[in-house]
């Protein structure tokens, strides 16, 4: 199947196609592992997964989730936390069991041996069913940095300038922001079985288009997709802005 491109006409648009993904499989594997991310962009795909439960039912009872990273230091209570993150945008408002959703421990005394487990708890869960992505501006995926290798595993890293510059809007100062994450490593993120990637606004547009079309490389940690067989692209206009023809993405009205 390689790579599925989607052009969506809005960024709403664009978060209910990817509802729609991860309907499907609560649907069709009521105990399916979902991958999930955080951030600014998936904020609408999990305000319509609440919805959908709260209207129709959809029951996330038997899944599992694992979270693409968490910011070294922060305590789960903390705002900026992606344990509250998720607590509060998705897990606090479906009927997912506690107990089967899962973030890095990054207040261990050995962050690495942290990281281990978490890798060793995601492999012994059977893998990832359906993994969510979001992109960075410099191309990272979970918080692997431009330079990271597609045989990396979970670990603690070090965040790039960049990435410190971008999420200082979610905190009252840049000197705020961690320095330091565990995140899932490339070939955790490509063991899983299938992958969505949702990207919006024209500032992931270079990021997009070098993911797609460019070469694989370090330098871009998203290229490292294209050597998955089962990854769709859901774009919005904006995002789209910068793909080149040959990408052949679909685009819906």
């Amino acid at each position: 199947m390689g790579i599925q491109c989607t052009v969506y006409p809005s960024h709403d648009d664009a978060s209910r196609a990817v509802a729609d993904c991860i309907s499907t499989i609560l649907r069709e594997k009521p105990t399916c592992v979902l991958g999930l991310a955080t951030g600014s962009t998936p904020l609408e795909v999990y305000a319509e997964l609440v919805r959908r439960h709260q209207h129709t039912g959809l029951d996330f009872a038997g899944a599992s989730t694992f979270n693409l990273d968490e910011y070294v230091g922060l305590p789960p209570e903390h705002p900026q936390s992606y344990a509250r993150y998720m607590n509060e945008h998705l897990f606090g408002q479906v009927n997912v069991d506690r107990d089967r959703t899962h973030l890095p421990n990054t207040r261990a005394d050995d962050l690495g041996q942290s990281a281990q487990q978490y890798e060793t708890l995601v492999r012994s869960a059977g893998g990832v069913d359906l993994q969510l992505l979001g992109i960075g501006t410099n191309g990272h995926i979970g918080f692997n940095e431009p330079g990271t290798a597609e045989d990396s595993v979970t670990r603690v890293v070090d965040l790039a300038a960049s990435t410190i510059r971008s999420n200082s809007r979610f905190f009252e100062d840049e000197s705020e922001v961690p320095r330091q994450a565990i995140t899932m490593g490339i070939s955790t993120i490509l063991s899983a079985r299938k992958i969505v990637l949702l990207a919006t606004g024209q500032s992931k547009a270079d990021a997009v288009s070098a993911a797609l079309s460019g070469p694989v490389t370090r330098d871009n940690p998203a290229s490292f997709l294209q050597n998955h067989a089962d990854v769709h692209f859901v774009l919005d206009e904006a995002a789209a802005a910068l793909v080149p023809g040959h990408c052949r993405c679909s685009r819906t009205t």
